[in-house]
């Protein structure tokens, strides 16, 4: 029953910032830009294990992983703009942010 409801709260969101995007996008990105998916994590971890130091190390791994994906929103906005297809566009950026994650990761290894 648990496992419905992260499913079920996971997909609403994500329902939420589609159709509130057709009314505002920067309410729609304000959403998606909401760290809700590892607010979220943290509390059903909590619940689960009450495990904070897991927590905690979770919260800092995340914050370096944010930082190579931040790339991907503006190239994404300029391919876009610069009328390139939408699934190379996304393509592109996907290869982008899955190269800056390996070398975030080899980093972080060290």
């Amino acid at each position: 029953m648990f496992y419905l409801v992260k499913t079920l709260i996971a997909a609403l969101v994500i329902v939420a910032a589609v159709e509130i995007s057709k009314r505002s996008s920067s309410l729609a990105a304000f959403l998606l830009a909401v760290p809700i998916v590892s607010i979220t994590t943290f509390v059903w971890i909590y619940i689960e294990s009450k495990d904070k130091i897991k927590i905690a190390d979770m919260s800092q791994e995340t914050f370096w992983y944010v930082i190579p994906s931040l790339p991907m929103f503006l190239i994404m906005g300029w391919m876009l703009r610069n009328d390139y297809n939408f699934y190379l566009s996304l393509f592109a950026c996907c290869v982008l942010t899955a190269g800056l994650y390996a070398v975030t990761q080899h980093l972080m290894s060290r």
